[in-house]
């Protein structure tokens, strides 16, 4: 069967993988509502398309943080990509690099940083969690550097796991042949199998709960590398992100995995520009299953959107091949919605090109008799 969107992608890898690693990268928290609304809160915006543009040429390039990339289209990280196919990370970092754009690789990848960077050039950005043992941090933080990753994504929503139901049922641990390929030689590799969710366990035993504000400030005294803070969904955490010196920020509920009924990311993301009021750029991941959602959270002030469940269920489905069909499948539709909007360039796409549920209805004229 030829493959000709996204989501068709999912499928195969629940064909293709065990029962506990399909379960684990597709399920969200508790009841899933924020899980379903990701996806379905795209729905509620519509286009405003203008027409007779010529939009013979179109250009999607675009910067972030200094960086010029192919398109707005960026990898969000996940982790334990060997669960999925056996070059994992490797080949994640591979399809990146030949679209143009980024990748985040996890702190819980299952290939290390050093790793990463030996498959060849890239601009790559580390997703960090901050574990209890600060040298543990420092260190790693330093060797993302010196392998040449270019800024930390700090995740802030992860003070505990949140509950997942199906990694509970089925006591989801890490293969035995697999490993955190970054903490391997700190004796942090390896997760313990336990009574309910294994990963769950060994975030209570070494994710720092105390992390606050001043940690932010902490790791810009650690490493000269720009700070994203994932994890904001509100006005009041963008302000404060801003002024703790985050060079970003990326709204995101981490795919619906942490606190249940929080807003889908889309809905929660105009209200995060509009804090940040032009002073960071404000990126979003969760819930990008096509170019028309790319083309959205432009229009509602994203500089750009992360993917992170369509990489690894495409990477379970044909490796690097298939990470690759991803990222060219939502670059095709995303130029393509953006011609049938009339846009040419990023900075043309407007908050006019979109009409949502939650805006005041346009003022229609009275009828004539």
């Amino acid at each position: 069967m030829e493959i000709t969107n996204v989501t068709e992608y999912q499928e195969i890898a629940k064909q293709k993988l065990p029962k506990m690693v399909y379960d684990y990268y597709a399920s969200g928290a508790e009841d899933q509502w924020t899980l379903h609304e990701n996806r379905f809160a795209f729905t509620k915006i519509l286009f405003r398309p203008r027409i007779l543009i010529d939009v013979s040429k179109i250009d999607m390039t675009t910067t972030v943080l200094g960086f010029k990339i192919s398109m707005p289209i960026m990898i969000a990280p996940t982790a334990f990509q060997k669960m999925a196919h056996p070059e994992g990370e490797y080949a994640t970092a591979r399809a990146a690099s030949a679209a143009g754009t980024i990748m985040t690789l996890s702190s819980w990848a299952t290939s290390s940083v050093e790793e990463v960077a030996s498959t060849g050039p890239g601009i790559r950005f580390f997703q960090l969690y901050v574990y209890k043992d600060r040298n543990v941090v420092a260190q790693l933080v330093r060797r993302a550097e010196r392998a040449g990753f270019k800024a930390i994504a700090l995740t802030v929503d992860t003070p505990r796991l949140g509950r997942r139901e199906a990694d509970i049922k089925n006591r989801f641990t890490l293969p035995p042949f697999l490993t955190l390929k970054n903490f391997e030689g700190l004796d942090l590799g390896k997760m313990d199998k336990a009574d309910d969710s294994g990963l769950a366990s060994y975030v209570a035993g070494q994710i720092d709960r105390s992390l606050s504000w001043k940690d932010v400030k902490w790791l810009q005294t650690i490493t000269t590398l720009p700070i994203l803070v994932k994890g904001v969904l509100t006005a009041e955490d963008a302000r404060i992100a801003v002024e703790a010196g985050a060079s970003g920020i990326i709204v995101s509920n981490h795919g619906a995995r942490q606190l249940d009924y929080v807003p889908a990311t889309i809905m929660a993301l105009e209200e995060v520009v509009k804090a940040a009021q032009g002073r960071v750029p404000v990126f979003l991941d969760g819930g990008v299953r096509r170019g028309t959602d790319v083309f959205k959270a432009l229009a509602l002030g994203a500089s750009g959107i992360f993917i992170g469940r369509p990489v690894v269920f495409s990477l379970a489905a044909e490796g690097e091949a298939g990470v690759r069909k991803v990222l060219s499948m939502l670059r095709e539709e995303f130029e393509l919605t953006m011609a049938l909007s009339g846009c040419r360039s990023l900075k043309e796409i407007t908050r006019d090109h979109i009409v949502t549920e939650w805006d005041s209805p346009h003022p229609r004229p009275a009828p004539r008799l």
